[in-house]
């Protein structure tokens, strides 16, 4: 679904990222690990468009979509949250989410009047998904409430709603659960077990060490730009690169615990 061959990015004499390679398959749920500052966010934003590598190729089910721009990977797909979302103030939860609806029959002005009851249908259908999706993400209370005047974390389960139902095929997520309520945080992992059983692949960029266990099947994990472990979520204690990488030389795995840091 999504691989990565030798990506590399500079800015200016910094390297941030070195020759990684990357490959996630179809409907899996992989996690993208790494101390502040070892390339996550910029490996995120080079899969999505936003910044271009100073080197190497990205595919996308199949396709090569290095330098794409970033709408167009959007309507191949491939879809991303970010750390700090911005959200529009004037308008409310759930008018955010009808807009990531696609209605193709309501999507001009002359549908409206040669097809009514096609651009009708397609707006029932649109409002089911949308109070379905903030029923799944808890956002019930505040479904009329201006989407700027969330919570962060209310506004980054709004763009993962909106990323979804936006047709994502591939899931690009930057801290998910921070700012969420830590009672939301186990849903969160059955909401994102079900995207993938609609047939979404996901990468999730994470700090929370439990909810990585409990989410994903393999991890990759990145310090200072350089992949350095590619294994199951229980094995990243036993792994002594990732354990030097986040708690320095001279930690012994099992001694302590990742998610301390």
């Amino acid at each position: 679904m999504l691989k990565t061959e030798a990506i590399s990015k500079h800015f200016g004499g910094l390297e941030v990222l070195k020759n990684v390679a990357l490959e996630v398959g179809q409907g899996e749920i992989v996690g993208l690990l790494g101390p502040n500052g070892s390339g996550k966010t910029t490996l995120l934003n080079i899969l999505s468009g936003f910044l271009k590598a100073s080197g190497g190729r990205v595919s996308y089910d199949g396709r090569d979509i290095t330098g794409m721009e970033p709408h167009r990977i959007g309507r191949l797909g491939m879809r991303r949250t970010f750390q700090l979302p911005r959200m529009p103030a004037r308008m409310s939860c759930a008018e955010v989410l009808l807009t990531s609806v696609q209605q193709p029959a309501g999507g001009g002005l002359i549908s409206l009047f040669a097809r009514p009851g096609a651009v009708h249908a397609e707006e029932r259908e649109a409002r089911r998904r949308v109070f379905e999706m903030i029923e799944r993400l808890s956002l019930g209370p505040v479904a009329d409430r201006s989407a700027a005047a969330l919570s962060g974390g209310q506004q980054k389960l709004l763009a993962l709603g909106a990323a979804v139902l936006g047709g994502a095929r591939l899931l690009l997520l930057d801290e998910p659960t921070a700012g969420v309520n830590p009672a939301l945080r186990l849903s969160l992992v059955d909401t994102l077990h079900e995207i993938r059983r609609q047939g979404v692949t996901l990468v999730v960029v994470e700090h929370d060490m439990g909810f990585i266990g409990k989410l994903c099947d393999r991890c990759v994990v990145l310090d200072r730009g350089t992949l350095i472990a590619n294994c199951k979520p229980s094995e990243l204690l036993d792994n002594s690169e990732v354990v030097e990488a986040y708690l320095g030389r001279g930690a012994r795995p099992r001694t302590v615990a990742l998610e301390n840091r």
